[in-house]
C-alpha cells in the first residue's frame, strides 16, 4: 500500500493499520506541532450512501460528545476521490491488546483498569449509545503529564462490527469471547446489557486464571480469580455475564459500582508509561514508542513501528444497534463494450446476469456487491449507472443508482424486509408502494432528507426464475417523481 503524501492538511508520516473498513494513517499538523490518527473509509465500501453516513455518524457523535474518557474527533473530511476520513487523537500509549500480549498485567493494576474501562463505557450508556465491541484493541492508551496516570480510552464505538453483520462479511455482530448471546440472534434487542457482558468478558480476561476460557462461568465458584484479586469480584464478574440479559447489571455504571463495593483497590492508579514491569509497557517496548489504532474499524493488522517520533441533534442514539446497508461495491476491471464495460452498449450494460437500460445521458460501471458471496464463493454481482458513476456516492448533487443481485440474502429474507433493515436515520419514509414493471414486483420506499440528498429510495424484488433477490438504491434527479424511479426500476432484466 502506498502511503499518500498527504490527507487535507496533514503530512502523512506512515500507516498505524488497516482495518476491514478503513484504514488509519498518522498525520502531522505542522502548525501546531502535534500527532493525529486519520481513518479513511475503505474505497470497496465508499459507494454505498448507508455506510458512508454510519461512518460519519460515529465521528458526529464522538464530536458531539467530547468526553476525556472517549477517543476525540478532531475534523472530518473528504479524498479528491470523495472518501470521507475522521481526524482522531492519536493513543500514543498503545491499545490494551498489545499490553496483554507483551505480558501479565499485575492484579491490583488490572482491576483498577478494568474500573477505567467501566466508566468509559458508562459515558456511552449516558447518552443512550451501546457499543457491542469491547474488546482488549478498543480500549487505548494516552500518555499524561508526569506524574500523572495514563488516560484510558474507549475506541471503535462497535461501528465496524454492525456493518460487517450487516453486510453478509459475519454472522456475529461482535468478537467472539467478548460479545453476549442475544448479539447471535438477529432479531433480539441490543441494549446497554450486551455492554456488561463484553465488559464482565474483559474482566474475566484481566482478572482470572483461567482467560481464555471460550464460554463463561455458569456460577460463582467456577470463577478462579488471579492472586491479589478480592473473591467478591467473582460475583460482580458471573453477573455481568449472565447468559440471559435480566440477570445482569443493566449497566455499566451499575458494573462499575459493584466493582468498587467489591474491591476497595479499584482507586489505585495505572503505572505510568514506560515504568517497569508489564503494566508499563507495550508489545512494542516503550509504551510512547508504539502507536495505537484510534477508533479502529474490523479487524487490523497492526504494522510494524519505526523508531520512536521525536516531534512530539444528529439522530442517532443506539449507535451501535443500527443496522445499515449490504449495499456495497468494488469497481472491476473490464474491457469496454464488453461484460462489466463502463460504456453503454445499445442503451444497456450487463455485468453477470443484470441488465440494466440506462437513462439518456447515463453510464455505468461494473462492480461486486462488497460482502456478498454466491455458492461458487465469488462476489455477487452489482453496477452503478449515473451521469458520473464514480462520483454518484460522493457528491448528493449526482443522481444515481445502485443494483445489485445476492442469492443468499434471498433465503433469510424477503423484499420487504430486506428493506425494513435499510432506513435512513435522518430521513422520513413515505409508505411502501409496490410496482411491477417488465414483471419483477419491486417493494419500493422512498425516503424525503433535510440535509445531503433530498430524496432516496430504496427498492427490492425476487428474481422470478430462482432464489436470488435484486436490490436498486437511487437517488433520483432533482425534480423528477415516481415515474423516473418506475422507469429506472422497468429497465432491469434478470438471467
Amino acid at each position: 500500500m502506498t502511503a499518500p503524501l498527504r490527507i487535507g492538511p496533514y503530512a502523512i508520516e506512515r500507516l498505524l493499520g488497516v482495518g476491514s473498513f478503513a484504514t488509519v494513517w498518522l498525520g502531522y499538523d505542522r502548525v501546531l506541532d502535534a500527532h493525529v490518527a486519520i481513518k479513511v473509509l475503505a474505497e470497496n465500501w465508499s459507494h454505498d450512501l448507508r455506510v458512508r453516513e454510519r461512518f460519519l455518524d460515529e465521528a458526529r457523535l464522538l464530536r458531539r460528545l467530547e468526553h476525556e474518557r472517549l477517543i476525540r474527533v478532531h475534523a472530518v473530511g473528504e479524498l479528491p476521490d470523495g472518501r470521507p476520513y475522521a481526524v482522531l487523537a492519536w493513543a500514543d500509549g498503545g491499545s490494551l491488546r498489545d499490553r496483554l500480549a507483551a505480558g501479565e498485567i499485575p492484579a491490583p493494576t488490572a482491576l483498577w483498569l478494568l474500573g477505567e474501562v467501566c466508566a468509559g463505557v458508562a459515558v456511552l450508556h449516558r447518552h443512550g449509545v451501546v457499543h457491542r465491541d469491547l474488546t482488549p484493541g478498543n480500549i487505548l492508551f494516552r500518555s499524561a503529564d508526569p506524574g500523572d496516570a495514563e488516560r484510558v480510552l474507549i475506541a471503535d464505538l462497535g461501528l465496524a462490527k454492525a456493518l460487517a453483520a450487516a453486510s453478509g462479511l459475519t454472522a456475529r455482530a461482535g468478537t467472539p469471547g467478548y460479545m453476549a448471546p442475544e448479539q447471535d440472534d438477529p432479531g433480539a434487542v441490543v441494549d446497554t446489557r450486551a455492554d456488561v457482558y463484553g465488559l464482565g468478558r474483559l474482566g474475566i480476561r484481566l482478572l482470572t486464571t483461567d482467560p481464555a476460557r471460550p464460554d463463561p462461568p455458569r456460577c460463582d465458584p467456577d470463577i478462579r480469580l488471579r492472586d491479589g484479586v478480592p473473591p467478591a469480584v467473582a460475583a460482580v464478574l458471573a453477573r455481568a455475564t449472565a447468559h440471559h440479559p435480566a440477570d445482569r447489571h443493566p449497566d455499566a455504571a451499575t458494573l462499575h459500582a459493584a466493582l468498587t463495593r467489591a474491591s476497595h483497590t479499584v482507586g489505585r492508579p495505572i503505572a505510568p508509561v514506560g515504568a517497569s514491569g508489564p503494566a508499563g509497557r507495550s508489545a512494542g517496548g516503550s509504551g510512547r514508542g508504539r502507536a495505537a489504532l484510534a477508533a479502529s474499524t474490523g479487524p487490523v493488522r497492526q504494522q510494524p513501528s519505526p523508531r520512536p517520533v521525536a516531534r512530539r441533534p444528529y439522530r442517532l442514539r443506539l449507535a451501535g444497534a443500527v443496522v445499515v446497508a449490504a449495499a456495497v461495491l468494488a469497481a472491476v476491471a473490464a474491457e469496454p463494450g464488453g461484460v462489466g464495460s463502463g460504456r453503454p452498449v445499445g442503451g444497456t450494460y450487463t455485468t453477470g446476469p443484470l441488465t440494466v437500460a440506462l437513462p439518456p445521458g447515463w453510464s455505468a460501471t461494473g462492480a461486486t456487491w462488497a460482502g456478498q458471496y454466491g455458492a461458487d464463493g465469488e462476489p455477487d454481482p452489482a453496477l452503478v449507472l449515473s451521469p458520473q458513476p464514480r462520483r454518484w456516492a460522493a457528491d448528493p448533487r449526482v443522481p444515481g443508482a445502485f443494483v445489485g443481485l445476492s442469492a443468499s440474502t434471498a433465503t433469510r429474507t424477503t423484499p420487504a424486509g430486506f428493506l425494513a433493515e435499510r432506513a435512513h436515520g435522518d430521513c422520513v419514509p413515505a409508505p411502501a408502494r409496490t410496482t411491477s414493471p417488465a414483471g419483477l414486483e419491486w417493494t419500493v420506499v422512498a425516503y424525503h432528507c433535510d440535509r445531503g440528498r433530498p430524496q432516496i429510495v430504496e427498492s427490492a424484488a425476487l428474481h422470478p426464475g430462482r432464489p436470488a433477490l435484486v436490490y436498486a438504491q437511487i437517488t433520483p434527479p432533482a425534480g423528477s417523481g415516481p415515474d423516473f424511479v418506475d422507469t429506472l426500476l422497468g429497465g432491469v432484466r434478470l438471467r
